[in-house]
């Protein structure tokens, strides 16, 4: 799914439950700026917490050794933060869910 994908479907369903109050263009700005929030929370090595979907955080890599695959020496890769998302147990459930039904249907 993409950006323009998620802002169609997020259009499409309040235009189901409130009736056609927003315009496609009113549901990219409101998803962009979603979306630039939770950047900047992570800029500012903030925790974001939506219930019921996860958790975004920043978690600091530590220095470690890895190997150039081209030439196979080793190379030191330096200390760094990286953003991670954790699901909600609900989250995973569902996705649980969802895997069990496709096997059961094979």
């Amino acid at each position: 799914m993409t950006k323009a994908d998620l802002v169609e479907r997020v259009a499409t369903q309040i235009a189901q439950t409130a009736g056609p109050m927003i315009s496609k263009k009113d549901c990219a700005r409101v998803v962009d700026s979603f979306l630039d929030a939770i950047k900047e929370a992570l800029h500012e090595q903030k925790n974001i917490e939506v219930r019921g979907f996860g958790t975004f955080k920043i978690r600091n890599r530590k220095t470690r050794m890895a190997r150039n695959p081209r030439t196979g020496s080793p190379v030191e890769v330096s200390a760094r933060p990286v953003p991670v998302f954790k699901p909600s147990k609900e989250l995973r459930a569902m996705v649980a869910d969802i895997e069990e039904a496709e096997v059961t249907k094979a």
